[in-house]
């Protein structure tokens, strides 16, 4: 096979010594963040900490640092799971004389509340006991710096004022693969002279050492009275009997003899509670329990944790020590009476032995991962108990209905009991033969490759589940359009619009039983209600998958949601819905400015915005108008805490919260627009639980079946908080939420929707846990968005409530330092990581911008950082939360202690260790030390300083993980996993952030490519940080990398896991930037020698190339100076085109008509372009574009795809209208472009796929540029042409036999338009024209058996609207050659009914051509019969506006005006004269679309002998 490794190596990695997997003990400690203030003053770069170690009873020693009391002690090391919690753990009497190992890495974020303030009843407030019971803490990472309302102290000083040791700098999640491997163990916590022996706690009675040694009465003189055995009670049981029920609760000692009951103590009911150790040691306990048991009639008796193995032992069953026990939150416990699966917090070491229970008794709690049981039920006597915690703190309440069961028996209420079998999570599911699913069509603002990740899975478990899917989803460049790919493919892909008409007619066509609209964002959504509402699916008898429409329309429609919350007495933040301007005026006055004004059913936050006063209202709610019937006025509730649940629900009422996330910035900003943390950091316990038991109420009451996600306002000084909205529907954090977790939402939803339950579902990653689960997670998420706001004119980059980002990255790492700064270097190709601006930015203007959001946001508090202000004086000008700034401080900190130093040899190993940690590249301590970036990285790894490779398994590594979902971390002391041992493996670099010129459709080259590399017998490694895509699915490779695509973090990964090849040709420009930097450290780049992929890149190189092979180009020139720029452009004539190097979607190229423009545009490119040439070349008029992409080997075409543009140059390839196969271009250039292709493969020794773009004009061919990579085109020409030209790549370049497809496009007889899709709505202040730099974000490809069909299904499906018969359309062209040049296409508009007004220009002219038109004033006039009155009142269907060819000054003013307002108020505007053309003749030709699908147009292809 050839993925099958030789013997002999190819290659030699550098750094292999370092790379093998660390024993525990062998250099485990992790150094320190610096935690303290005065770090700068002392130019330390570590924290001085006091070490210590963890010595286990194998011999093994883990170093740390101290954060508790310096005392050595000895215990039994156990491990918790929970995330949150850590003050309950600690005063919870069950870890009596245990060293606990918290698995989540961030501990003591929310600080320790005051231990001297008391309930009503005595009681701690806020502890589970009067005092901490373990006897160390084990953590990866300690926050000193703890941010929370009710914190009155740090934990580090409140464990050091108990008297209990602390450690930090272990590597947490290796400690728990070692207990999970080898049991419970015995350890101690050892500080140097105060040697400890080793003691089994589990050998005293520890339950003797925490029972209370006196009788207490709570609640007296309540009724019933219960009488409960102390075995180490947690104080919130008896807060939950007394607060809950009204009981009279009798606390005894654990030893009270209950027969003798020498106090006289009367009870009716009796409760045993939890405690640690071994049950068999309260023999005095289980003696009472067994007399009470023989009682006549019974008394209700029900016991918890321990209470439910000592009752077993009363009843005569027997229990054993487990392996390492259940200690966590997330434990799933399936109720024998109902079949429900409940998520249980449990903290014990023993368990029931089933096959002993005696007669009469019955398993009444099943754990649903491995089947033990989690408790015991009397057939007839009102005896019970169950081995988790009920009341829960920490942990969730689910089953708290327990007690209510326990109290009503007590009261006398009986009811019959029915036990069902373990079988009954058999499959359940409805039998659904065929479903048409639904996409979400071009990306956008707002919605984005999510959906294709989230219709992907869809697919897949709709195809295990034996389901015939058709999709409708014109978004070509998608993998869930794909066939063939080697995953799940839909049966039948229609690229159509997304439209309720369309989606009648594939209906009735199709015949499908159902429908889901749940995993195409918000359009698919509309559809669904649409329908639903007019009857259609009703009518047809199609049954809605998942979520029910009313349903979804009861979250939708604002008036209905707060009538629902109601219900439930919850709490929605005051709003007030309005379906015209006056009753927005009215709910605004009833509210209080300032108000958020919001659209209902609408994507991303459109048409909303934060109104101050009344002019402010009626401005925005008028544009709100224009893309919804319903507006919301929302109370304004900037500078609380944004908090958000996904959660997951199936038809039995099962129902789990899979993640929840934290805002960075306060609520005011779009959640899509702000940086995500995932877990929440700054909840504490009762919070976080809190607002988890809303979002099941919430779910359940609303009758959600799938997935949603809900999002919350929470108060940042109390515990209220309002309910924000439900989504009832896949989201984009659905998608990071799956990617931040490892639980597949999208795939599961997708089985629920059929009817099954998640206790039937395995977990996707352990694949032998149940999918009823919460995940835990030992590493921490955060997600940054990309924005793309330089790229637009006039664009306001203020940041709001109305959505702006055009991507997301996700970074992966064990401490918030790391995360950020890895995110920073993701979202910014090329970045170093998390620096302020120095001195650039000042006092007022920095305050004004730390107040008012843009997309510099981050930089700024960081700016403002690095100049010294304090963390509160940010977050009173910010209000973040004061614990991110503390870790934004700390990177500040230490970047500035580095450059103290100035010399990379005074940094020791422990400071670059720390720093590593810490998140800083190799690159940012060079330039913090005067050294370069390989002489950082050599001495680090000479000191043994690389990343560890660490697995996401969802259970925090309780359980071993089946998938390699990987990310690397410098806070770790060994591997998760090595190399592949059998296999050759490829890595494929992704394409990272989707931004304007980079989108889906490298997603698409990087999942054929993995595939095509899997069938040939490679391993595939994967490496990407974009958590809307596909492959960063984990299962859709050998090894996923959630990792930065930056030079040293490649370098690593090829490193450790002795990768044979990188492919990077199909990740769009960053790759393609890596090839160079890596081929000179060695790596092995498969394809295209970089070299040649420099020849290509570099505009001076390639511009010379093609002269010397004969190729013809514009006249060009690469000059050092501005002035000779302009002296160049002037014998050359205006207009001239600016070309940047190594640059992605035309960043920074202009078109310059003027010595100024010129040299304003020559600066901008510079600073894009870096150190890469900049070259001036002739920018040629009325030239038509051509697109040549093909696979080339050695040189060599194999097979190629000519398509044109509609647009004339000018227009970039990404944003122009794209027709494949050519119609309108002449043999003999068809003749010339192969000729040139060939040429320039040759020339460049091409392996792989390849694009190039040419102007054609009077038949002469020259070549703009070369991409010697896949193009954003490529996922258009092999649907188009139905054979992958990635997979033919793809073998190419991994020197597999790579024979040609056989493609003839004589015999095509259909034609694919690709249309692009612009978000300019989103963009405030935009103007909305194009150029030679991209400004789409998107794109559809639609088919039909002309080019008129195909282009206006692709218009439609770009959200166009056919214009009325008889509406009023305005047209203002700038020139008379443009004018005329359209004279045919006005005459066919007056043909066809329109009325056409026109600016005054514009009129005179087609006046004077004996056309009847009506001129209009131009803007700025904003009166009575002038066009922005016309449009903003929308009496206007259809805007052409021109622009092209005028540079006066106030034409561009009234046409940027003209543009603005069409867009703004969501009427149809065409800019370009060649589209408006080609959309006047398909108006004319064009009655219906053809409902065919793409498998349907393939047919006609011939296929070969």
């Amino acid at each position: 096979m050839l993925g099958k490794k030789r013997n002999s190596a190819t290659h030699t990695p550098l750094g292999r010594a370092a790379r093998k997997a660390r024993r525990l003990g062998k250099n485990s400690a992790i150094s320190p963040i610096p935690l303290r203030h005065d770090a700068e003053a002392s130019n330390s770069l570590t924290e001085q900490c006091v070490a210590a170690k963890l010595v286990l009873e194998g011999g093994e020693e883990l170093n740390g640092f101290s954060f508790g009391a310096e005392v050595s002690k000895a215990g039994e090391v156990v491990f918790n799971t929970g995330m949150v919690g850590y003050p309950e753990a600690l005063t919870d009497p069950s870890y009596r004389g245990q060293i606990l190992v918290l698995t989540y890495p961030l501990v003591g974020n929310y600080g320790v509340p005051n231990d001297d303030e008391f309930d009503e009843y005595g009681l701690p407030a806020h502890f589970e006991s009067n005092n901490i019971h373990v006897n160390g803490l084990i953590v990866a990472s300690y926050s000193k710096d703890p941010s929370h309302w009710n914190s009155s102290e740090s934990l580090g000083a409140w464990l050091r004022r108990s008297g209990v040791p602390a450690l930090f700098g272990i590597d947490t999640r290796a400690m728990t693969k070692h207990i999970r491997e080898h049991g419970a163990l015995l350890g101690k916590i050892e500080f140097s002279g105060d040697p400890v022996s080793f003691d089994d706690p589990n050998k005293r009675n520890l339950v003797a050492e925490v029972s209370t040694k006196v009788i207490r009465v709570f609640g007296e003189g309540n009724s019933p009275r219960i009488l409960a055995y102390d075995c180490g009670i947690k104080y919130n049981i008896i807060r939950y009997f007394i607060d809950a029920h009204k009981v009279q609760l009798t606390l005894v000692p654990f030893d009270y003899d209950l027969e003798a009951n020498p106090e006289g103590v009367e009870w009716d009911g009796l409760f045993i509670s939890n405690g640690p150790g071994d049950p068999a040691l309260a023999t005095a306990t289980i003696k009472s329990l067994q007399y009470a048991m023989s009682l006549e009639p019974p008394k209700p008796i029900f016991g918890i944790c321990l209470g439910n193995q000592l009752m077993a032992l009363a009843a005569g069953a027997k229990t054993s020590k487990m392996k390492y026990g259940n200690r966590g939150m997330n434990q799933p416990c399936v109720d024998m009476r109902t079949g429900k699966c409940y998520i249980t917090p449990q903290n014990h070491g023993f368990a029931v032995d089933t096959d002993a229970l005696p007669e009469g008794w019955r398993t009444f709690f099943l754990n649903a991962n491995d089947m033990t049981n989690e408790g015991i039920i009397h057939l007839t006597k009102p005896f019970c108990s169950a081995q988790f915690h009920p009341e829960a703190a920490g942990g969730p309440l689910d089953t708290a209905f327990l007690f209510d069961k326990f109290v009503a028996q007590v009261n006398g209420q009986t009811e019959p009991l029915v036990l069902h079998l373990p079988e009954i999570y058999e499959n359940s599911a409805a039998k659904v033969r065929k479903v048409l699913l639904v996409g979400s069509g071009a990306l956008s603002i707002g919605q984005a490759g999510e959906f294709d990740y989230s219709g992907s899975q869809a697919i897949k478990a709709l195809k295990e589940e034996g389901v015939e899917v058709v999709l409708l989803n014109p978004n070509i460049a998608t993998v869930q359009t794909s066939k063939d790919l080697g995953g799940a493919s839909p049966d039948r892909v229609y690229t159509l619009p997304v439209r309720a008409s369309v989606v009648c007619e594939l209906l009735d066509k199709e015949q499908p039983d159902s429908i889901i609209v749940s995993m195409g964002g918000q359009t698919a959504l509309n559809v669904g209600i649409e329908l639903w509402e007019a009857g259609e699916l009703q009518r047809r008898g199609i049954k809605v998958l998942g979520t029910q429409i009313p349903v979804i329309v009861a979250t939708e429609d604002r008036e209905k949601f707060s009538v629902k919350l109601r219900e439930i007495n919850e709490t929605l933040a005051l709003s007030f819905p309005a379906s015209n301007v006056d009753e927005a005026i009215e709910a605004a006055e009833k509210i209080g400015y300032p108000v958020l004004i919001r659209a209902a059913f609408a994507l991303g936050g459109l048409g909303s915005g934060f109104a101050h006063d009344r002019k402010e209202l009626v401005d925005l709610a008028s544009k709100a108008f224009s893309c919804s019937s319903q507006i919301l006025i929302d109370q304004d509730l900037r500078g609380w805490k944004e908090v958000e649940y996904e959660v997951v629900r199936d038809v039995r009422d099962n129902c789990i919260t899979v993640c929840n996330m934290e805002n960075f910035d306060p609520l005011g900003i779009h959640t899509g627009d702000s940086i995500v943390v995932a877990p929440s950091q700054t909840l504490s316990n009762r919070e976080y639980f809190k607002l988890r038991s809303t979002a099941l109420k919430v779910v359940r009451h609303l009758g959600i079946v799938g997935e949603c996600n809900i999002q919350y306002a929470l108060h940042p000084d109390s515990e209220r908080y309002c309910i924000i909205e439900v989504n009832a529907r896949l989201s984009r954090s659905s998608a990071l939420a799956s990617k931040a977790t490892g639980y597949p939402l999208a795939y599961v939803a997708a089985k629920l929707s059929l009817g099954n339950d998640l206790v039937s579902i395995r977990n996707s990653v352990t694949k032998n846990t149940t999918a009823c689960f919460e995940p835990s997670l030992d590493y921490l998420v955060v997600k940054m968005p990309r924005w793309d706001l330089k790229k637009f004119q006039r664009v306001s980059t203020d940041l709001g409530s109305s959505m702006k980002s055009v991507g997301e990255v996700m970074a992966m790492g064990r401490c918030f330092e790391e995360c950020i700064q890895k995110a920073v270097r993701m979202v910014l190709p090329g970045s170093k990581g998390l620096e302020g601006h120095g001195e650039s930015i000042k006092g007022g203007d920095l305050e004004d911008k730390l107040k008012n959001p843009t997309d510099e946001r981050l930089w700024m508090v960081q700016t403002a950082l690095e100049q010294g202000y304090s963390i509160d004086r940010v977050h009173a000008l910010t209000k973040i939360d004061r614990w991110f700034l503390s870790k934004l401080k700390m990177i500040s900190t230490m970047k500035m202690a580095a450059r103290v130093r100035g010399n990379l040899e005074k940094l020791a190993g422990p400071e670059i260790r720390a720093m590593k940690v810490a998140g800083f590249s190799d690159s940012q301590i060079a330039d913090y030390t005067g050294s370069t970036e390989m002489l950082v990285r050599r001495k680090r790894t000479g000191l043994g300083i690389v990343p560890y490779v660490k697995q996401i398994d969802t259970l925090a590594a309780e359980f071993p993980a089946a998938t390699n979902y990987l990310y690397m971390t410098y806070m770790g002391s060994e591997n998760d996993i090595g190399p592949e041992e059998e296999r050759r493996s490829v890595m494929v670099l992704g394409c990272g952030a989707y931004c304007i010129g980079s989108s889906v459709e490298f997603d698409w080259s990087a999942v054929s490519c993995v595939r095509e590399l899997r069938k040939l017998g490679f391993a595939a490694i994967v490496v990407n940080y974009n958590p809307e895509t596909v492959s960063t699915d984990f299962d859709e490779s050998d090894q996923l990398f959630f990792e930065e695509l930056s030079f040293e973090r490649v370098l690593d990964i090829y490193e450790a896991q002795s990768v044979y090849g990188v492919v990077v040709s199909v990740g769009g420009q960053i790759p393609n930037n890596l090839a160079q930097p890596l081929q000179e450290v060695g790596v092995h780049i498969l394809g295209t020698s970089p070299n040649d992929i420099n020849r290509a890149e570099d505009r001076n190189l390639f511009s010379a190339m093609l002269d010397s092979i004969g190729v013809d180009q514009p006249p060009w020139a690469s000059l050092d100076t501005i002035e000779g720029a302009q002296q160049w452009a002037e014998e050359h004539e205006y207009p001239v085109l600016v070309r940047p190097s190594f640059v992605l979607s035309g960043a920074a190229m202009k078109v310059a008509s003027t010595p100024e423009q010129l040299s304003q545009f020559l600066e901008t490119a510079a600073d894009v372009s870096g150190d890469k040439p900049v070259v001036v070349s002739k920018f040629i008029v009325n030239a038509k574009e051509i697109e040549f992409d093909a696979v080339a080997n050695n040189g060599h075409i194999l097979n190629y795809a000519i398509s044109e543009h509609v647009e004339n140059a000018g227009v970039h390839s990404g944003d122009a209208t794209l027709v494949l196969p050519a119609q309108r271009l002449y043999v003999q250039t068809i003749r010339n472009v192969k000729r040139i292709a060939q040429k320039i493969a040759a020339a460049l020794s091409i392996t792989g796929p390849f694009n190039i773009q040419l102007l054609a004009k009077d038949n002469f061919v020259k070549v703009i540029e070369c991409n010697l990579r896949a193009s954003r085109t490529f996922p258009f020409i092999s649907k188009t042409l139905g054979v992958n030209f990635i997979q033919l790549a793809t073998r190419c370049m991994v020197g597999a036999p790579a024979k040609p497809y056989s493609i003839s496009l004589l015999d095509i007889d259909y034609v694919g338009v690709k249309a692009p899709m612009f978000s300019f709505t989103r963009l405030r202040g935009a103007d909305p024209t194009l150029g030679v730099e991209m400004a789409s974000t998107g794109e559809v490809a639609c088919y039909g058996h002309d080019v008129h069909h195909a282009f206006m299904a692709s218009m439609y499906s770009t959200g166009f609207k056919k214009p009325p018969p008889g509406s009023t359309l305005l047209v203002s062209i700038a020139n008379d050659t443009f004018r005329n040049e359209f004279l045919p296409s006005m005459r066919l508009l007056r043909e066809m009914g329109y009325i056409l007004k026109c600016t005054p220009g514009t009129s005179t002219f087609y006046r004077d051509h004996n056309l009847d038109v009506i001129g209009l004033e131009k803007p700025p006039a904003k009166g009575e019969n002038t066009c922005l009155q016309l449009i903003t009142s929308g009496k206007i269907s259809l805007v052409i506006n021109i622009p092209e060819g005028t540079t006066q000054r106030d034409e561009v003013t009234a046409g940027y005006l003209l543009r603005r307002a069409a867009v703004d108020f969501g009427v149809n505007l065409i800019t370009n004269l060649k589209v408006a053309v080609l959309l006047v003749e398909s108006l004319k030709r064009v009655k219906h679309l053809e409902l065919l699908s793409l498998e349907d147009y393939q047919a006609s292809i011939p296929k070969p002998n």
